[in-house]
């Protein structure tokens, strides 16, 4: 890390600010979803939903950033796999997000029927699922990364 330049330094501290400051809350956000759809508190889900969109917007500079700082060794397998799960990370996302919306919809009726729980279950399974890509990626971060 010695022979780092300044730029390098640079977007290494945004990478892992990034890092921090976005997936840690956006872990948290959605993996307490569920408890909150079955507890069928409304206005606590909207904060959720809004939370679970901005911090998953603002992990896209990890990626960006982790891309400027890789540039040329981008296709050294480590970080190819990186990547990837990152990039089903987000997918994983997008549906959590679609059913935090659809279990608001149908908690937010007059029908009581409709109690969220096909979209409880799948939050829960993606947003573990996700967390577990996270510790991947920052598994191949620090073992696989020769700097």
């Amino acid at each position: 890390m010695g022979d780092m330049s300044f730029l390098d330094k640079l977007l290494l501290w945004l990478h892992i600010g990034f890092a921090v400051f976005a997936i840690g809350p956006l872990t948290a956000v959605t993996s307490v979803t569920p408890r909150y759809i079955r507890a069928r508190d409304v206005n606590v889900l909207k904060y959720l939903n809004r939370s679970t969109r901005l911090f998953g917007l603002l992990t896209l500079g990890v990626f960006v950033f982790g891309l400027a700082l890789g540039r040329s060794a981008l296709a050294k397998p480590y970080l190819s796999v990186s990547m990837t799960l990152f990039i089903v990370a987000a997918v994983l996302l997008v549906i959590i997000d679609r059913d935090q919306r659809s279990a608001l919809q149908a908690l937010s009726t007059e029908n009581t029927d409709d109690d969220a729980r096909v979209q409880t279950g799948r939050i829960a399974a993606f947003s573990g699922l996700v967390a577990l890509i996270w510790l991947v990626i920052l598994f191949l971060m620090v073992f696989f990364n020769p700097s």
